[in-house]
């Protein structure tokens, strides 16, 4: 049996290789609907682009047939549809592969080489808990989702801003939200000075609203440095504040306390809301005029609204927690006719399951697009497909299926489990998705 573990990139850059010079034409089909037939696709607008005429050359069907390499899933067949050009793998090859090695897809691959250092910066840690909208609940979630997965693909990364809120930082723990505390502010006596020097002149600041420092024109930033592309065009002064100041002493402070890390190595991921991005583009290019050693790359992943259905009122963060934790406690006491909030056994299932909800509802969506929460008490059922309380429900069901597999074999009631080396995958036929290949 074949080695070495497949990956869906590997497999990209090998079908657009088979193409010939040019871009990348292949993507990775995802919609169940369309994994009946396929698992990659060539577009056909983009192969009259390619090919002028959109007859793809008998050669290329010749290569993609014969597609091999590293990390390149076996192909099946591969035909000209009205969508475009089509490839199915070995379903049944891959999967052979995939059982057969399940520790290599478990832990992440390795990358090639070293990745870039990221300062993973998240606005919305400064707010007061109390008042954390669900917005910014959101972009608390989807940066502590994205540490994760660049930690877990050995990327270096800094979170910025360390929390001083004791009650965030409780708040944070009962989310599973792992983020640094402190209690130190940083220095901010040198980005102040030299703010003062870029200030606009003297006379006009007796205008100015009170706790500003001055005005700083940005629009001049944006025209020397040719980085208009992706700003807002209606970026010109900046007003300057002493916390506008702290929020960049906190972010030059964690670079220049990171070995080895300058301005040409390290990229700053800036996670904020819609409702806060027109202010973050303004924090970034005032840092690019008071310190010379701000990094060269920051890009913003903006998540979009939270709205929720049927509700005129706002709802915090914590408000938000404890409606979900009651309508967890509520579900459990139907479905087993009786009330277990005060059985310590299950106190920390309902918390586990609440935040695994949450966090379901809040990371199912893509992040730039709105978010609708349904917080009746029928979004939580445990019979529902699409509800996080479902996913989490069926999850711990199967989890106590496999535990009670595996005390019931100890006991010598069921055998133990085939190697997968003797399993017949020539018999799964029935096409219902698409192979673990990722």
């Amino acid at each position: 049996m074949a080695t070495g573990r497949l990956g869906v990139e590997e497999t990209l850059g090998a079908l657009n290789a088979a193409l010939g010079p040019g871009g990348p034409v292949w993507f990775k089909e995802t919609r169940s609907r369309h994994l009946r037939a396929r698992d990659f696709l060539a577009p056909r607008r983009a192969l009259e682009a390619r090919f002028g005429d959109g007859q793809v050359p008998e050669r290329v069907f010749h290569a993609v047939s014969d597609l091999q390499g590293p990390g390149v899933a076996p192909v099946l067949r591969c035909a000209p549809t009205p969508a475009g050009l089509a490839l199915q793998l070995q379903r049944s090859a891959v999967f052979e592969r995939v059982l057969g090695a399940v520790e290599a897809y478990a832990a992440p691959a390795a990358p090639a080489t070293p990745g870039p250092r990221v300062l993973l910066h998240c606005s919305a840690l400064r707010a007061a808990p109390c008042a954390l909208r669900l917005s910014q609940l959101r972009v608390i979630l989807v940066a502590d989702h994205l540490a994760r997965a660049l930690h877990a693909h050995g990327v270096s990364v800094r979170l910025v801003p360390a929390v001083r809120d004791p009650h965030m930082s409780t708040f944070l723990q009962q989310l599973w939200v792992d983020w640094p505390a402190t209690s130190e502010r940083a220095e901010t006596e040198s980005l102040r000075s030299r703010a003062l020097a870029e200030l606009s002149p003297a006379d006009d600041r007796g205008a100015l609203p009170p706790g500003v420092l001055g005005s700083v024109c940005l629009k001049n930033l944006l025209e020397e440095r040719g980085r208009a592309a992706g700003y807002d065009p209606n970026l010109d002064n900046c007003l300057v504040t002493d916390d506008l100041l702290s929020v960049l002493a906190e972010l030059r402070a964690a670079l220049l306390h990171w070995p080895e890390a300058g301005a040409d190595s390290c990229m700053v991921v800036h996670v904020v809301s819609c409702e806060e991005e027109f202010q973050q583009q303004k924090l970034d290019l005032l840092w690019w005029k008071l310190d010379d050693q701000a990094p060269l790359i920051q890009k913003h992943l903006v998540c979009g609204s939270v709205k929720v259905a049927g509700t005129p009122g706002t709802l915090t963060a914590p408000e938000y927690y404890e409606l979900r934790h009651m309508q967890v406690c509520k579900a459990s006491a139907l479905k087993h006719s009786r009330d277990l909030t005060e059985d310590p056994a299950w106190t920390e299932t309902f918390r586990v399951l609440s935040v695994a909800t949450i966090k379901f509802e809040m990371l199912s969506t893509a992040p730039q697009s709105q978010l609708v929460l349904a917080l009746a008490d029928s979004s939580i059922s445990t019979k529902g497909t699409k509800s996080g309380t479902f996913v989490m429900y069926n999850c711990a069901r199967l989890a106590t299926l496999f535990e009670g597999y595996k005390h019931s074999m100890e006991q010598g009631l069921y055998p133990p489990f085939p190697p997968v080396s003797s399993l017949d995958f020539s018999l799964l036929h029935d096409e219902v998705s698409g192979p673990p290949c990722r």
